[in-house]
């Protein structure tokens, strides 16, 4: 089993910056792919980045430019750097880990962005 909690979620204005971080554990070892997803209420999760070792970082492309996701595999952290924040930016952004046979879920942290 892997746990993810999240955070660094908040209110911002639109063009300013967050910067959301995702500690795992457990079992760690088993994760192959880890990144984060967005949801705004009635919509179904979306990418927004992804990263898989030995592999470039995937983006969605409405955060390609702005969005940074990197990783500190020796703090089993992922962090998702965002600049240039939009008011469409707002959602519930999820941590989430895929393993071999298994797929994790944080608990989300709410990111808001006023114009």
């Amino acid at each position: 089993q892997v746990q993810l909690v999240e955070s660094g979620g908040g209110l911002v204005l639109a063009g300013g910056s967050l910067k959301l971080s995702c500690v795992a554990s457990g079992d760690t070892f088993t994760i192959n792919e880890i990144g984060w997803y967005r949801q705004t209420p009635g919509k179904q999760p979306e990418l927004v980045a992804s990263i898989r070792s030995g592999s470039a970082p995937t983006y969605a492309d409405s955060v390609k430019g702005r969005f940074t996701i990197s990783g500190d595999n020796a703090k089993n952290t992922v962090y998702l750097q965002m600049s240039s924040l939009k008011p469409e930016d707002t959602a519930v952004y999820y941590c989430n880990a895929r393993a071999i046979y298994n797929a994790y879920w944080g608990q989300g942290t709410q990111v808001t962005v006023s114009s």
